[in-house]
């Protein structure tokens, strides 16, 4: 099985660098041979930028040329403060687009940390993604930093290590979508955790280890691989369980597990929380495969063409061709966009309207939260797909609801709720938590035990403690980021962990 989020577009590019060649004039160092004949302190502009930050900033310390003293201590400045959040392993050639979501964002923060603008006020989107509990002290001392330069920082968190050190806590819910959006709480961290909200109650909950893990029968291994950091090790993972992949930011967890294992075992599944490839018109009813039912059933009760009911087809308002909204061009400004006077908005045709479905039009449908429409259809067609909806978690979502306005986290659950009734399938999750709060963490880990109970087996790259004691198998690569990893420490049952004695993530399991 293919790679759901592998485009046509994007395997065109990938093949076009794969049979890219190394420069023959610069040998992949970008840099003219002029530049690369010029030195300082014996080494050339592509040796210094390609070096690993930590490893910079020792070499750094040996320069001592009195004229170049300012912009050194500067650099070594802005080095430090990278080191200190966690991007050690990084180097300075690294492009910014192979960066995962995480570092970009510690790479921006350290640039605002560096200049000296106050009264600021900065917005954080879950800032701890990505991040080993070990790094996450690292992040908290960052964040304490921009308030210590008389700056306001808000932070959008799920994480209880960030939460706690708040001097202020807004708590919203009670729960997602449409059974949310009310301040359920606000205060300090100790009274959040004396209030009854959804939060208080979790922050300091803990899920136990597993005790009774599954055994694994069969094992499948990947060639052993010295890709990037990798040191020459392959990846074996036991089939039809329930594995995590660990270990701390850079320590080349995605390279062994998308970059090497998925690539040897191409009929594996990778479920990441990419943007689901669709276009600007596609919704969750779409995404599902229901809408082609819907439309049969409005045809059917009202002796019509399917197509009237396709904001894409015939059923489209003759005004704004099924957009919804009209775009002005306003000559000298930026173009505008604004409602369709004649849709309103629904992007039908509003003759279509007239046609019911048990009293209900195909916008007022459109407008049904997905556990809405459970109750309205009686199709077991329709509602198989919806359950699985629910049962990741998305029931709030409306049928009609734009792809393109779903988080990554609700990406990721939405591409699972499409394989839940799937076996025999290797399934890749690369960070299932991210942008959940900690009372979901448990329905992730009851999503994922389900897939393997259907016979599938379900690989896990993750940071969260409580996946990890849920797990029946448990991988550490490590010990380090960047050159200091790529090695496997610790891989079998996660009680085992504990005699790991390089093992930084079994410091936070116990």
């Amino acid at each position: 099985m293919a790679n759901k989020d592998m485009t046509p577009a994007k395997k065109k590019t990938i093949d076009r660098f794969a049979e890219m060649a190394t420069c023959d004039a610069c040998h992949g160092q970008r840099y003219n041979q002029e530049v690369l004949a010029s030195k300082i302190n014996g080494l050339t502009i592509f040796e210094l930028t390609d070096m690993q930050l930590d490893d910079l900033a020792r070499t750094l310390d040996q320069f001592n040329d009195e004229g170049m003293a300012p912009i050194i201590s500067d650099l070594k400045k802005r080095i430090g403060d990278l080191i200190e959040i966690g991007l050690d392993y990084l180097s300075l050639t690294r492009e910014t687009t192979t960066l995962s979501g995480g570092e970009s964002q510690r790479v921006k923060t350290i640039k605002y940390l560096s200049n000296s603008l106050t009264d600021l006020i900065y917005i954080l989107d879950e800032p701890s993604t990505g991040l080993h509990p070990r790094d996450v002290h690292r992040l908290n001392e960052l964040l304490l930093k921009l308030c210590d330069k008389g700056n306001t920082v808000i932070v959008v968190e799920h994480d209880p290590d960030v939460i706690k050190i708040a001097d202020f806590v807004v708590d919203v819910g009670p729960k997602a979508g449409i059974h949310g959006g009310e301040i359920m709480f606000t205060g300090s961290y100790p009274e959040l955790l004396k209030s009854d909200t959804l939060t208080g109650n979790y922050l300091m909950h803990k899920l136990p280890l597993n005790k009774t893990p599954r055994h694994p029968k069969q094992l499948i291994s990947s060639q052993p691989s010295s890709l990037h950091n990798l040191k020459n090790v392959s990846l074996t993972v036991p089939v039809g369980l329930f594995t995590v992949i660990t270990g701390v930011a850079g320590s080349g967890k995605s390279t062994l597990v998308e970059q090497v294992f998925a690539k040897q075992f191409p009929e594996s599944v990778i479920i990441s929380q990419s943007a689901l490839h669709a276009n600007s018109r596609s919704n969750s009813a779409t995404y599902t495969g229901i809408m082609d039912i819907i439309r049969k059933l409005f045809a059917q009760q009202n002796q019509v063409d399917a197509g009237l009911f396709s904001s894409n087809s015939k059923g489209a308002c003759p005004e704004c061709g099924g957009k919804g909204v009209i775009e002005l061009n306003l000559a000298f400004m930026d173009n505008s966009e604004v409602e369709c006077p004649l849709c309103h908005g629904t992007r039908f045709d509003p003759e279509v309207l007239s046609y019911k479905l048990k009293d209900k039009n195909i916008v007022e449908i459109m407008d049904m939260t997905i556990e809405e429409a459970f109750d309205f259809f009686n199709d077991s067609k329709i509602t198989s797909k919806l359950a699985n909806v629910s049962n990741v978690g998305l029931g709030y979502l409306s049928l009609g609801q734009s792809l393109d306005t779903l988080s990554g986290g609700e990406s990721q659950r939405l591409k699972i709720a499409t394989e839940l009734n799937k076996k025999g399938n290797i399934y890749i999750l690369d960070e299932p938590t991210t942008g959940l709060h900690t009372s979901d963490v448990e329905n992730i880990i009851r999503i994922i035990n389900d897939l393997v109970e259907k016979g599938n087996t379900v690989l896990v790259i993750e940071h969260n403690t409580d996946v990890m004691r849920s797990a029946d198998w448990i991988i550490d690569i490590g010990p380090d980021g960047g050159s200091r990893g790529g090695e496997i420490i610790y891989e079998g049952p996660v009680e085992g962990i504990s005699s790991a004695d390089q093992s930084v993530t079994a410091q936070y399991l116990f």
